[in-house]
């Protein structure tokens, strides 16, 4: 990182070698070293409010806000070689992508693609959140910040879709540049230059550590007459995850009787009862202490490989049918289909049946709902997380993409807190860099921005339990628990599943300042 110059930045841009910075607190446009911040140069900005730059190879262009024109400005000179329009009541960056310009406005919340030879507008899409405040092009996407997100959104600049998204490293997230196949970001409140690297091997980053204890419970009780002859309880066992750091091992009330590995890998215990009285109660669990983090995973989409670059095994195991995929039946082929169209890399099908998802089905549980197979669902248009998760597991294995998911406890609010409703979602495979997050229910949504965020992130309030395919015989196509049980004579049963958090660490206490004075 670098220091700016001035104490107001605003505008970045990069002309192969150097950046250029806007300020508006000294009204001066500054050419800069990136390594070292050293100034290089500087000029008045030909307005008194400077905000967005961009290079187009030879010339400078420069907005500003007060002015609301846009300047083609000579870098050697810093005189405005033309004034044009800028289409904006309230324009804040602008980029170059070889051919047009592009501008944000931050109170309308658009991006407007603009010619610069009129400076007439082109077409126009929604920005990905609600205040963009930096703007860039790579070449071929276009990268947007979003102050009141503190993030960073890749954006498609033929449909204006939005593709991924990143956590910006500063409070206050302004102009972007793009040079040197990396990402330069000037932060307005801390007045410093981030040079971020998108293309690492490594996609994974770890943000709002928390250490919490969970302790699971599956809960059965026999109101009877009857006797509950048998009983059989399967809890999957969480292990470390991305998002999850085991502090310990598991410990288990009572100790179950085995230790199962289904056909999935995932290890489960397993509690078995025989001869439960009417009024008997059984309450087996877990408790585990865990680090848990939020995960976020950087998807470039031209950085994904094809089908054929997914390990036959994963194909093989990951694209099975289940009862509650019918991934062969006609409405579930046909409509899968129509989504792809004749797409072939498993990112750009997966996000399509993401996006599909989001536009066609409404979370509710009432009047139906709950666990329905993916065809019913998909007609009626509304679902449980459990149906949107057999929905797009169903069109994805259509479509020949590895899917499976993942089922979790969740925190619900308070550090200490109940769940017994819990949450699942999916994980696509994608070459090279593996199981990805996919959580449809979460693409329910009006805004762009906020619709990538069920993509590649998964939030600090999660242990995760179940890794899954669906269809064994013990979980069936649930998650977090299964059970089933036998009887001599009638038993009217009531059975529940919950897990209760609680943070570790010193206790927390709401306690004035203390007057010193």
């Amino acid at each position: 990182m670098v220091k700016t110059p001035g104490p107001c930045p605003t505008g970045l841009a990069f002309d192969g070698q150097n950046l250029w910075i806007a300020d508006i607190y000294t009204d001066k446009i500054y050419q800069i070293n990136p390594e070292s911040g050293l100034v290089l140069k500087s000029f008045d900005s030909p307005g008194h409010h400077p905000e967005g730059l961009a290079w187009d190879g030879k010339y400078l262009w420069h907005i500003d806000s007060g002015e609301k024109s846009m300047y083609r400005i000579d870098p050697e000179t810093g005189r405005a070689l033309s004034i044009l329009e800028s289409n904006s009541s309230h324009p804040r960056d602008l980029a170059w992508d070889g051919e047009y310009i592009w501008v944000i406005d931050h109170k309308q919340d658009i991006l407007l693609k603009i010619s610069p030879e009129d400076g007439m507008m082109v077409q126009v899409f929604p920005s990905p959140a609600r205040e963009p405040a930096g703007l860039t092009f790579d070449g071929k996407y276009l990268w947007v910040t979003d102050r009141s997100e503190d993030r960073i959104y890749l954006v498609d600049p033929s449909d204006g879709l939005c593709l991924s998204s990143l956590r910006a490293y500063g409070p206050f997230a302004y102009g972007l540049a793009w040079g040197n196949d990396a990402l330069w970001n000037v932060d307005y409140e801390n007045d410093e230059i981030y040079k971020i690297k998108i293309f690492c091997s490594d996609i994974l980053s770890k943000w709002d550590e928390r250490q919490m204890s969970l302790h699971f419970i599956k809960e059965f009780r026999n109101y009877g007459p009857g006797t509950v002859n048998t009983l059989d309880i399967y809890l999957p066992i969480p292990v470390n995850r991305d998002n999850q750091a085991l502090l310990g091992p598991i410990q288990f009330d009572p100790e179950p009787d085995e230790i199962i590995l289904d056909q999935w890998e995932q290890r489960i215990a397993h509690f078995h009862f025989n001869d439960l009285k009417s009024y008997s109660v059984v309450k087996p669990g877990w408790k585990v202490k865990a680090k848990i983090y939020t995960v976020e995973y950087f998807i470039y989409p031209d950085k994904i490989g094809g089908l054929e670059d997914i390990p036959e095994e994963i194909r093989n195991k990951y694209t099975q049918d289940g009862d509650k995929y019918r991934i062969n039946d006609p409405f579930i082929q046909s409509l899968a289909r129509k989504i792809a169209g004749d797409e072939k890399n498993p990112y750009w099908i997966a996000r399509r049946v993401y996006d599909y998802l989001g536009m066609n089905l409404s979370y509710n549980l009432k009047p139906l709902g709950g666990w329905n197979p993916a065809p019913t669902v998909l007609k009626r248009g509304t679902g449980s997380c459990s149906e949107y998760t057999y929905s797009m597991i169903a069109l994805c294995r259509a479509l020949g993409v590895p899917i499976r998911y993942v089922g979790a406890v969740s925190r619900r609010g308070d550090d200490a807190s109940f769940d017994d409703v819990f949450h699942r979602w999916t994980e696509v495979y994608l070459p090279p860099y593996g199981w990805i997050p996919f959580d449809a229910n979460k693409g329910d949504t009006a805004l762009p921005g906020r619709k990538v965020l069920g993509i590649g992130k998964v939030d600090a309030r999660y242990i995760i339990t179940t890794e899954n395919g669906g269809g064994d015989k013990y979980l069936w196509f649930g998650y977090n628990y299964g059970f089933n049980w036998t009887s001599i004579g009638k038993c009217r049963i009531h059975e529940e599943s919950y897990g209760m958090w609680s943070p570790l660490g010193k206790k927390k206490y709401h306690e004035p300042i203390e007057n010193k004075e």
